[in-house]
């Protein structure tokens, strides 16, 4: 093979420590610009560096700061709105550190989702941002990467009863407080929450709120008027049927997400249900592109995606920082608010 077909070999210091005739470890310090080396010396080290297109083994400099600069970061599903503002916000934040973020979605499957756990851990990330996934029961993985030392941190979806693990999430009971208020101004009385799945501790939770917020606005709660869905297709439209066969149908909604609301629209259409007139609906998470929408929700429940991505980031970044540290961050929790569209 002739010299011209073969690859160039990348520069290493000790080939610019041999031109300049010091030692490799002078060079080193230079690049890295130690107040122990000379002007003179550092100059001249970047300037041959610079004209050789030296490159520094990142592998090498890894494994001396036991850091790889990357976070992993689980989602259950990559294509929602929710979702794509809060990677947006955790790029961002994570760049200006030099990391550089890896995506995986569980679709809410529990061993999906340990799976790519243990990839991020054999790709040795430097921490983990997560959501959980709605299936998930087994909470056994943080134990493991507390042994490899792996923080992580969770936020809009978050595991109950784990005190020892920073947690960012959205207060909903105000949202909708907010919401019910909203509906009882505009003389709405029977109205109805579409939940999620209700195994769900965080169903109960948000039905209780629901529950409250009527009692507070001078309503009666029925508990027919709350359905759950596991949030596919088919089952919201289950649940819309479930509300249309009640003798007294609910004039008003509240849904559990975005794409909750996305199907009872389809499904009012072809029932021929006129949305703001025979029904008002208000969604959670606010979705972007309702504005230009013909008949969007009344409202939406604002849960700042990105304001929680951004702050999950930051709080792991600041454990990395100090690993050494015993103290315990605590949890950080945004008040949801009723934003019209």
């Amino acid at each position: 093979m002739s010299s011209m077909n073969k690859p160039n070999k990348p520069i290493t210091i000790k080939e610019i420590a041999r031109k300049l005739r010091i030692s490799p470890s002078t060079v080193s310090r230079a690049l890295n610009d130690h107040p122990s080396i000379g002007l003179v010396t550092t100059m001249r080290v970047k300037k041959l560096a610079e004209e050789l297109n030296y490159e520094p083994n990142q592998t090498a400099i890894f494994f001396k700061q036991r850091k790889t600069f990357t976070l992993g970061v689980i989602l259950p599903k990559l294509s929602e709105p929710f979702f794509a503002s809060a990677i947006s916000a955790i790029e961002e934040v994570a760049g200006e550190k030099k990391f550089t973020v890896l995506l995986g979605q569980s679709l809410d499957n529990p061993e999906r989702e340990l799976n790519i756990i243990n990839s991020f851990r054999t790709h040795r990330v430097d921490g983990i941002l997560m959501s959980l996934g709605k299936n998930t029961t087994n909470l056994d993985f943080i134990e493991r990467l507390r042994k490899y030392e792996i923080p992580i941190v969770f936020f809009d979806c978050v595991p109950e009863g784990v005190d020892d693990v920073p947690k960012v999430y959205c207060d909903l009971s105000t949202g909708i407080q907010e919401a019910v208020q909203a509906f009882a101004e505009r003389g709405h009385k029977q109205i109805a929450l579409i939940n999620g799945p209700e195994t769900l501790k965080a169903s109960g939770e948000r039905t209780l709120s629901f529950k409250k917020a009527l009692l507070d606005n001078g309503l009666n709660f029925d508990d027919k008027y709350v359905v759950y869905s596991d949030l596919t297709e088919e089952s919201n439209y289950q649940a819309m049927e479930k509300l249309r066969d009640l003798a007294d149908r609910p004039s008003a909604i509240l849904a559990f997400n975005d794409y909750v609301t996305f199907d009872i629209i389809r499904y009012a259409k072809e029932k021929g249900i006129y949305l703001g007139h025979d029904i008002q609906v208000i969604s959670f998470a606010n979705y972007s592109l309702w504005k230009y929408m013909d008949n969007p929700p009344l409202a939406s429940i604002e849960q700042y995606p990105a304001e929680q991505g951004a702050k999950a980031a930051s709080i792991l970044l600041e454990l990395l920082d100090n690993k050494d540290s015993e103290e315990i961050i605590q949890d950080h929790i945004f008040a949801s608010k009723l934003v019209y569209q």
